[in-house]
């Protein structure tokens, strides 16, 4: 506990996930198809979408990235202490255990299309995942009572796999037009490809013995997302405010969901 306290003092959430990880999955889903599958072709899309980042304003960085900090909640019926009850944690630390932020990839493919990020400590539930919601069609010439868009779940953590959310056609005979209604499609890696997988770490230490560089980031990477994340930073220093309080167990500060609300979009769990 005193190790994990004081390391994040040090740290935070932006620092400690999205400097690095969530960058890189966004650069994975945001980056154009590279020429070939060699390691520098990959990590030069994925530069280019560092590269296209939209650069931040003291208006979006005031609206758009949340910080937040847990407090003393409850975890799996358990009672958890707040984060600056820790050992090894400053009992008026400003560290920030949750983020979340709502950035743009301004190129000719994604211009104007939002992407979400949210990362914390102590939430409700321990997942990752990417999830991509589909624009509806313009014009719905099939009856339907339900307003959610097509979506493309990627699971990361715990399980990993892929589920596929569709409107599709319903054969209701009491009904005199076409209805749509929710299914879903999934696939387990677990269940599919069983002991034929390996796992996250031990991949990396195998693509190092075999000099595989394309899960590592190259130096220029590193720069460009140094430089997306560096703004936000200097933003808390100057900020009296401090990270939002929100209880262990739950989704983090509500103004996370306020934040992504007020383009219509709402988190995975609040669907």
């Amino acid at each position: 506990m005193e190790k994990r306290g004081a390391f994040y003092e040090t740290t935070g959430a932006l620092r400690d996930m999205v400097q690095n990880h969530a960058l890189q999955l966004l650069c994975a889903i945001g980056m154009e198809p590279p020429i070939n599958s060699h390691a520098d072709a990959i990590r030069d899309e994925k530069l280019k979408v560092l590269r296209s980042l939209k650069p931040w304003t003291p208006e979006t960085l005031a609206q758009d990235v949340i910080r937040g900090q847990y407090g003393a909640g409850a975890i799996g019926g358990a009672a958890v202490a707040a984060y600056r009850d820790e050992l090894g944690v400053n009992p008026a630390s400003q560290t920030e255990t949750f983020v979340a932020l709502r950035t743009e990839i301004s190129n000719w493919r994604w211009a104007g299309v939002p992407f979400y990020i949210r990362t914390g400590k102590r939430l409700a539930g321990r997942d990752a995942r990417i999830v991509v919601n589909f624009r509806p069609t313009p014009h719905a010439i099939f009856n339907s009572q339900i307003g959610m868009a097509n979506r493309l779940v990627i699971n990361l953590q715990p399980k990993d796999g892929l589920e596929l959310h569709l409107m599709a056609q319903g054969a209701a005979q009491h009904q005199t037009e076409p209805a749509l209604s929710q299914v879903h499609l999934n696939l387990d890696f677990d269940q599919r490809f069983g002991t034929e997988r390996v796992g996250a770490y031990e991949r990396l230490l195998l693509d190092v013995i075999a000099g595989r560089l394309n899960l590592f980031v190259r130096s220029d990477e590193q720069e460009e997302a140094w430089r997306w994340v560096e703004p936000i930073m200097e933003f808390w220093r100057n900020d009296p405010s401090g990270p939002r309080p929100y209880a262990a167990g739950t989704w983090g500060p509500s103004a996370a969901s306020a934040m992504i609300a007020r383009e219509g979009h709402c988190w995975n769990e609040e669907c």
